[in-house]
């Protein structure tokens, strides 16, 4: 797949690329491709930024621990998502060129070779950095050369105990044929030589139900679950010889859904079995998904090399030689007692201070402070549990409300959510729930939710026809002296607990008449299949968003041409959309001032003279992650601002449902200014994108206190 014509070629059209943005910028439009930043190298740079969070040796040791774990993690679902998709579009021949004019397989080499480079330093710091600080913190990583015979002789027994049991080694010789290798499992390629010279191969899957790093009998450390199974083999196979390594298999996921059909939306609600089949099939299609990846050791012998990449027809392209543990995504889980200092402080959530005051009995509490004005809630700082799962959890046992709706995206297995919304269902009340069994990764458990829920009564539907409903919107229908009140749900997360503590997310609780008439109106789209043209308040994709957002954009334009004030600020996951970023580029050659929070991918580039001179981008990366969706505009001195689930993807804006709420109440928009405003003046955590699509980690100045924004929000609600 590489060639050294092809690397030849690479490098000249990225030098003409730079050169055509640094040297001839009055030459660059909105359409030229050197006006854009690759999409799979941008989202490599957010992976490169996760690195330097696990070398940033003032973040607690357990913490960057963790963060190198989160970057083997973001490796292991770039290749499944990105990478595959590439393979696919070069063994068909696709040589369609991307936004910033690279053809697939220069895509692909690219990537590779950050990729390489990103692993590289991994293992160095790993092994020069990490391992050591954790070995002299009491809590080491220890290969099995570095123990002792006493702790040999423990892990012998621990093995024999608890490990042995449940292995299956599977032979391969000419009546067994190679064995399926499980995505992202670990497995030992073993060859076996008995007494009499009879050589095989044996695949030994590392059980996945046991921990991963096994503790020390004098709590002084751990050892990879891999290797105590390695050196303790000849239990397996006694009397062989015995060689053994460690490899791993990586599998296409299904293609990212920004590169599927854009779908109709005016489509109905598919069938529950016939969408719950697709799913199910489309599941075991991704079981047995074909190989994009093999992990080894830089131990492995080349004979056992060639003879994996055969069996599992790869090329040299596909070996990833590794220096360090493979399965690095593991550290995310690793957890070891030490000395205080090696996680982050605690962090507590705090009820808002509006919910504070509720008596806990009653049950309409929640909903008289709604009425007495919006409020805006920013997790984890404001807690879920106190906010969202008291409103819903209220709503199930009030004996005014009539009705509850929910979007379900993702959620936790232990769900009080799920359990507020069947308690409502035996209570009598009408409840609805839009599933979204497509989320990925995510189908499984929410089949197993419409399931449960289904069972109690409620009213499931399972997402509309070729989009995905990304919406993040929940109802209560209330009677009240004066009528029927709908109190509403606008946020920019999904209702899972668990995330909820580790995800910065916004919502607003509402019981706004035109607002609710939306959320219904939304509501009733995606379960009764009747297209709704009369939205009034909220920004509804994939039929009208594009269109308002592009409105709002051209209209800043033509405040800063008429000297009237002009301004974009913006907070968003990703910005990808060639047509929105061509509409900022126009709106800042009219002079308007764009500041752009993007934390992950952007392919737009910041700062270009006679492009993009008013544009800024930087990206915060914390102990949390960054998640809420936030759009200002100044309009001319009368400031609109917008939440809600969608980003700048072309995914977002024609081929999933989402939904963005105008925010009307001054103190919310206040509010709203001052999150934005405190991620702009973060000087620790935030990175700069420059022109050339390098990022730069802000430092404090000389004198300056730091202002981590994160640790700011954290003091400001307590």
């Amino acid at each position: 797949m590489r060639s050294a014509n092809r690397a030849i070629y690479f490098d000249a059209r990225k030098k003409w690329l730079m050169t055509a943005m640094k040297n001839d910028a009055d030459r660059v439009t909105p359409e030229s491709p050197a006006a854009f930043i690759n999409r799979e190298l941008s989202w490599l740079r957010f992976a490169r930024r996760v690195l330097e969070l696990a070398r940033d040796g003032e973040l607690p040791l357990l913490e960057r621990v963790r963060f190198a774990g989160i970057l083997g993690m973001l490796h292991d679902e770039f290749f499944m998502k990105r990478i595959s998709g590439l393979k696919r579009q070069i063994s068909e021949g696709v040589n369609k060129l991307s936004l910033d004019g690279m053809t697939p397989v220069e895509e692909f080499n690219a990537c590779r070779d950050e990729l390489l480079a990103q692993s590289k330093e991994l293992a160095e710091l790993m092994r020069k950095e990490l391992r050591p600080a954790l070995a002299a913190a009491g809590c080491g990583i220890f290969d099995w050369s570095e123990l002792s015979d006493h702790h040999r002789a423990s892990l012998g027994e621990h093995f024999k105990r608890v490990v042995s049991p449940i292995l299956t080694p599977l032979a391969v010789d000419a009546e067994h044929p190679f064995p399926f290798i499980s995505n992202l499992g670990l497995n030992l390629a073993i060859t076996v030589r008995e007494a009499k010279g009879k050589e095989r191969f044996v695949r030994l899957k590392v059980p996945a139900n046991r921990p991963r790093w096994v503790p020390l009998s004098d709590g002084s450390g751990f050892v990879p679950l891999e290797q105590v199974i390695a050196a303790n083999l000849e239990q397996l196979f006694p009397g062989a010889t015995i060689d053994a390594h460690l490899f791993r298999v990586t599998r296409a996921a299904r293609g990212d859904d920004s590169e599927v059909g854009a779908g109709d939306a005016q489509s109905g609600a598919l069938e529950p079995g016939s969408i719950i089949r697709q799913v199910t099939n489309e599941l075991k299609a991704r079981r047995f998904a074909g190989e994009v990846r093999l992990e080894i050791a830089r131990s492995t012998p080349k004979r056992m090399r060639q003879f994996l990449l055969e069996q599992l027809r790869l090329g040299e392209d596909d070996v990833h030689v590794s220096d360090h543990v493979l399965g690095i995504a593991d550290l995310m889980r690793f957890s070891a007692d030490g000395p205080t200092g090696l996680r982050f402080p605690p962090h507590a959530p705090v009820t808002h201070r509006r919910l504070r005051n509720l008596v806990a009995s009653d049950s309409s509490a929640i909903f008289d402070e709604i009425k007495r004005g919006e409020i805006l809630l920013h997790h984890p700082y404001h807690s879920f549990d106190t906010s969202i799962i008291r409103f819903l959890k209220s709503a199930a046992v009030d004996d005014r409300v009539l009705a509850i709706k929910l979007t379900i995206y993702r959620t936790s297995s232990d769900s009080p959510i799920v359990q507020a919304l069947a308690e409502a269902a035996r209570r009598g009340k009408q409840v609805a729930v839009l599933v979204e069994i497509t989320a990925r990764f995510d189908e499984a458990p929410n089949i197993a939710w419409g399931r449960v829920l289904e069972q109690e009564g409620v009213h499931v539907a399972y997402g509309v026809e070729k989009l995905k409903t990304h919406v993040k919107l929940a109802m209560v229908v209330r009677e009240e002296e004066d009528g029927v009140r709908r109190y509403v749900h606008v946020g920019t997360g999904n209702y899972h607990s668990g995330t909820a503590r580790l995800y910065e997310d916004l919502g607003i609780l509402s019981c706004d008449p035109e607002l609710s008439a939306d959320v219904a109106a939304v509501f009733n789209e995606l379960t009764s299949s009747t297209p709704y043209d009369g939205y009034r308040m909220l920004l509804v994709a994939p039929r009208f968003m594009r269109a308002r957002f592009i409105d709002m954009i051209r209209r800043e334009a033509e405040h800063a041409g008429a000297g009237r004030p002009a301004g974009i600020r913006a907070k968003m996951n990703q910005l990808q959309d060639p047509e929105i970023i061509r509409e900022l580029y126009r709106a800042s050659q009219a002079g308007v001032p764009i500041t752009l929070n993007v934390r992950g991918l952007c392919c737009l580039r910041p700062e270009v003279p006679g492009l993009s001179e008013t544009i800024r981008v930087f990206s915060v990366l914390g102990r949390f992650l960054e998640h809420g969706r936030i759009y200002g505009f100044e309009n001319g001195g009368s400031p609109e601002y917008f939440i809600g689930s969608a980003d700048w993807m072309k995914r977002n804006l024609d081929r999933r449902v989402e939904t963005i709420m105008p925010v009307r109440s001054p103190q919310l928009i206040a509010e709203l200014e001052e999150v934005l405003t405190i991620a702009e003046n973060d000087n620790c955590t935030a990175w700069d994108l420059h022109s050339d699509g390098r990022y730069q980690r802000r430092r404090p100045a000389a004198g300056e206190e730091p202002r981590p924004s994160q640790q700011v929000f954290m003091n400001l609600v307590r």
